[in-house]
């Protein structure tokens, strides 16, 4: 295992600049905190506004920025597994198929800084595109919560809260190295200028990507295969954000970056399945303004704009058709844009209020299928949380949306939450929503996908998805020690689903009419074409319970234990229902993590896993996919006997007991993992 030429002469830059501003600084910098866990941490996401986690009248899960340097974490995808039980993951070329509790990528909504992320690959948004180093923390809400939110917020939401550009200037930093050349680099800049500070970040990513079983299972027989079961990539981003106030109540910011990621996969050889003739390039800008007024005690107003634009590739590493090796070829591009107006009023010193107006526009261009199309969507929505009889917190919001060529929709909320002591009862209904994608609701084209083809009609008259959530939580938290458990049942209704049709099996009529309408058909293989179309019909229901255990017993040491039961079922097209496609039963998180200084040397140890049972594919001839138990241990020993700086090496292993699936690569898969790694890292801090 080496690192090549460039990723060696990127560590040598950055050490060179960390020896620098080792030289030129005049006093030793104060040791990072590298585990500051509370158990009453601010969050935002459960009400729209900043509140204890122990006042808030809506539950929500909280990942730390330490607790993610502690366990040297550095893709969010892997974060996320390894510390939330609800959500699980399975990549392919095509992104990270995400699921919470049963419910897919399309009903959950992932917000950064509470602004949707956008820019996907077939509705797997790209968790890529976020520079986990810079993240402050993360906030993760079960359940509806469309009433804030607008669409998509039906099986819950993931926000992921950036760090702000500081007042005292700092450069990070950070390098790990594990097998199969996974490599991670990125640093940051932090620098303040008056009322004006600034806060740059670049996190560079790379994997040669790996296969356990160099097989595939064709009828029964094993046949050798380039197909890895994780892909290769190298990823970029680049992130700066400014901020300046210009005087005590108002406050603004500006902010952008740029993501770019290709896949790195084998190329196609003859005599061996498996391989591409291309690889699928990635790349996003994002831009985004704003600022907050603060209106004192009364509260305050604020106004915000983001806009991303997204576009997918393929590089061609053999000749196809008309393309050459070297060759790019653009399959997608997506434009978003966001403006909301919000306001955070307290009105009384029992009560808040949040209301807001939102305008969101959406573009989804084909280039090669000469497909463009857009929407426009207007929401309003308002919410009032009171506080009465000292025991009680009542919260009731609505939210308004009318979306163009959709309709409109109301959705409402009301949550009542009882507390005495350290003890919190809430009981919450939610409504939730998403609306139909711009591909579901208008594609009219022929693309391929890998060596097939599919044939892809949209439908105009799709209806929104619709969900009724309701929630119990019973929670005991105290400074050391804290207890929830929540129960729930999520309904969903006009789900969005797709039936697909072998071209084959067809009738001759209306092949002949497919054929008049597509005339490239005539190009490829019929066996290998199918129609794909979208309609409303499915329902699904998903019950289950969470158990949330957190405790400190010693001075340093933290310990958690996250348990999450989901049962989901799917209304299938014969009436009877069966277990959500990749839904998950049973699923736990684990973690102790111990902290101790000693004057100039600070050690961190840390242990985290998952355990899950298997993943559902019902109706699927692979059949499901096995449940597993992955162990991390990671140490981490911060040093800050040197003038101007402080150094933190880290050593640990991935996949303590080397746990791997080495099924044929067409089987379903729910653990990704190559097997033991060992992990070497390296944090400076200036």
């Amino acid at each position: 295992m080496k690192l090549t030429f460039s990723k060696s002469t990127f560590l040598l830059a950055a050490a060179s600049l960390t020896a620098a501003g080792a030289v030129a600084a005049e006093s030793a910098v104060e040791v990072p905190d590298t585990f500051s866990y509370t158990l009453n941490p601010v969050v935002v996401t459960g009400t729209g506004m900043h509140q204890r986690l122990k006042s808030t009248p809506v539950p929500v899960e909280v990942i730390t920025g330490s607790e993610l340097r502690a366990a040297s974490l550095n893709d969010l995808q892997e974060a996320l597994t390894m510390m939330i039980p609800s959500l699980s993951f399975s990549p392919s070329a095509m992104g990270s198929y995400l699921r919470m509790n049963g419910l897919t990528n399309r009903h959950v909504l992932v917000l950064v800084n509470g602004k949707k992320l956008t820019g996907d690959i077939s509705g797997n948004v790209d968790l890529g595109q976020i520079d986990v180093n810079l993240i402050e923390r993360v906030e993760v809400l079960n359940g509806a919560a469309s009433t804030l939110y607008g669409s998509d917020a039906v099986g819950g939401v993931i926000n992921i809260i950036m760090k702000a550009p500081e007042a005292q200037p700092q450069f990070t930093s950070n390098s790990s190295l594990r097998r199969d050349r996974q490599f991670d680099q990125s640093l940051s800049l932090n620098l303040p200028a008056g009322r004006v500070n600034s806060l740059t970040g670049f996190h560079y990513s790379h994997s040669d990507g790996w296969q356990n079983s160099p097989f595939t299972d064709d009828d029964g027989e094993l046949i050798p295969t380039l197909a890895q079961l994780s892909l290769g990539f190298t990823s970029q981003n680049l992130t700066q954000r400014f901020t300046y106030d210009p005087n005590d109540r108002l406050s603004l910011y500006a902010d952008g970056a740029y993501y770019h990621r290709i896949l790195d996969r084998p190329a196609e050889r003859e005599g061996i399945t498996g391989g591409m003739k291309y690889n699928t390039m990635s790349e996003s800008w994002s831009w985004g303004a704003g600022g907050k007024y603060s209106l004192g005690a009364l509260g305050s107003v604020s106004l915000d704009y983001s806009g991303r634009r997204f576009g997918q590739w393929y590089k061609y590493m053999l000749p196809s058709g008309n393309f050459n090796p070297g060759d790019y070829s653009k399959t997608k591009s997506q434009v978003f844009h966001d403006l909301e107006a919000k306001g955070i009023m307290n009105f009384s010193e029992q009560s808040n209020t949040v209301f807001g107006l939102a305008y969101r526009y959406e573009q989804l261009v084909r280039p090669e299928e000469d497909f463009d199309r857009h929407m426009n969507s207007f929401s309003a929505y308002a919410q009032h949380e009171q506080r009465f009889l000292n025991y009680f917190t009542a919260l009731v919001g609505a939210r308004f949306d009318t979306y163009q060529d959709v309709g409109s929709r109301f959705t409402p909320k009301a949550t009542l939450m009882y507390h005495v002591g350290d003890f919190n009862v809430r009981a919450s209904y939610a409504m939730g929503y998403r609306a139909p994608g711009l591909d579901e609701l208008y594609y009219h084209l022929m693309k391929p996908m890998g060596s097939r083809h599919i044939i892809t009609f949209g439908n105009p008259d799709l209806k929104s998805e619709m969900s009724n959530y309701f929630g119990l939580n019973l929670e005991y938290r105290t400074d050391r020690f804290s207890a929830s458990v929540t129960g729930y049942i999520n309904r969903v209704s006009n789900m969005i689903t797709s039936s697909s049709t072998k071209f084959n099996d067809l009738s001759e009529a209306e092949q002949d009419a497919l054929r008049a309408e597509f005339p490239e058909i005539n190009d490829v293989k019929t066996s290998t074409l199918s129609v794909k179309q979208y309609y409303n019909y499915s329902r699904a229901n998903v019950k289950g319970f969470e158990v949330n255990l957190t405790a400190m017993p010693l001075q340093g040491l933290t310990l958690s234990a996250n348990y999450t039961f989901a049962y989901g079922r799917g209304l299938e097209a014969d009436g009877s229902w069966s277990r959500l496609n990749r839904s998950v039963a049973h699923t736990a998180t684990l973690t102790a993590n111990y902290t101790h200084q000693w004057n100039w040397y600070r050690l961190n140890v840390n242990l985290n896993g998952r355990v899950q049972s298997k993943t559902y594919y019902p109706g699927d001839a692979d059949g499901d996919a096995p449940g597993y138990g992955v162990w991390n241990l990671i140490t981490r020993h911060t040093i800050s006997c040197f003038r101007g700086f402080t150094l933190t090496p880290g050593i640990g292993i991935d996949n303590i007991f080397n746990r791997r699936d080495m099924r044929p690569l067409n089987s379903n898969f729910a653990l990704y993992s190559p097997g033991r790694s060992y992990v070497v890292s390296l944090t400076v801090n200036i």
